[in-house]
């Protein structure tokens, strides 16, 4: 008996030293973060800051990769049938939740597809026009777009996606049709603002407040309930339109059966990044604020989210298919 119970006590120890030794070692080799949007728009530059810093903590390289297509369901669908190893993120922002509500079809459900890490930032957007447009702020751009119906257009970064949901939030109040015009990307959605292919813009403030100071585009509202210290001056477009209010949220995601010691590890090093010093300043630069929270609340989040736009999904018939 007494060399049964040795037995069983070594036997035990050496499974917890392996449990620990497979725990300890992760990660052993470049984590992919797949970011399914092209560059230039808000989740690549979030991403992208965001990445190297967590590297630097976590002590492997985090390699961005832009699996891009179809308002983002491409990449996310990619990384939901991923290995659930801790290898493969995705960093995703509000079509992570809106596709579900406006594509009759997609491969993969939100709420149970993914392992939630952490919701790492948020940032307003911002509504501008190209100078060539005669509206010095919200009142006049409403004004103009009533008066001159289905002549407007504003770009979009794909179904659903941040710019398409701040426009038809505004459209739904201000009761205007500002057409959308669908583009690849925040970035692409950006640059025809920019030269003035289209005349009216919804971008997210991170990666576009140059073109605002350079004169390029003219900012008339940010999308939050006050003003953004990287837009000095921009009212919120709220004081005109009471109930407007967006935010972009940047939440990150492995897929789901990742072992919850795995999501430790990541969340760990993914808000300390987010809450550094160093990343606090860059957001600040970029109008982006930090968050960091816990899987746990990623995972309420997601679905206040779901409940949330399916109002105005609704109301706007907003469908992609």
């Amino acid at each position: 008996m007494r060399i049964n119970v040795t037995a069983a006590l070594v036997l035990g120890l050496m499974a917890c030293t392996q449990a620990h030794a497979q725990t300890g070692k992760y990660p052993d080799r470049p984590v992919r973060m797949v970011i399914p949007f092209p560059p230039g728009g808000t989740v690549d530059v979030v991403g992208r800051l965001v990445g190297p810093i967590a590297a630097t903590s976590i002590g492997q390289q985090i390699i961005m990769e832009n699996r891009v297509g179809a308002s983002g369901i491409i990449g996310t669908g990619f990384v939901a049938q991923s290995k659930p190893d801790g290898y493969t993120l995705l960093i995703n922002t509000t079509p992570l939740v809106t596709n579900t509500l406006m594509f009759s079809k997609v491969p993969y459900d939100v709420l149970t597809d993914f392992a939630p890490i952490s919701l790492l930032a948020s940032t307003p957007s911002f509504v501008s026009v190209h100078p060539s447009v005669p509206a010095k702020n919200v009142k006049e751009l409403i004004a103009l777009a009533k008066s001159r119906p289905g002549t407007l257009n504003y770009g979009g970064a794909g179904t659903g996606t941040n710019p398409h949901i701040a426009g038809e939030l505004f459209n739904f109040l201000a009761k205007t049709e500002i057409a959308v015009v669908q583009y690849k990307g925040g970035g692409p959605a950006l640059t025809a603002a920019i030269s003035g292919e289209v005349g009216v813009s919804f971008s997210g403030i991170a990666g576009a407040t140059g073109f605002v100071k350079s004169g390029r585009l003219r900012a008339l509202g940010v999308t939050s309930l006050k003003e953004s210290p990287a837009l000095p001056g921009v009212p919120p477009i709220a004081n005109v339109l009471p109930g407007y209010e967006f935010s972009a949220w940047f939440a990150l995601v492995a897929p789901k059966g990742t072992p919850r010691d795995i999501v430790n590890v990541l969340n760990q090093h993914f808000v300390k990044a987010a809450k550094s010093q160093e990343l606090a300043r860059r957001f600040a630069d970029e109008g982006i604020d930090s968050i960091g929270g816990t899987p746990e609340q990623l995972a309420t989040f997601l679905e206040s989210e779901l409940k949330k736009f399916a109002r105005v999904i609704k109301e706007r018939k907003m469908k992609a298919d």
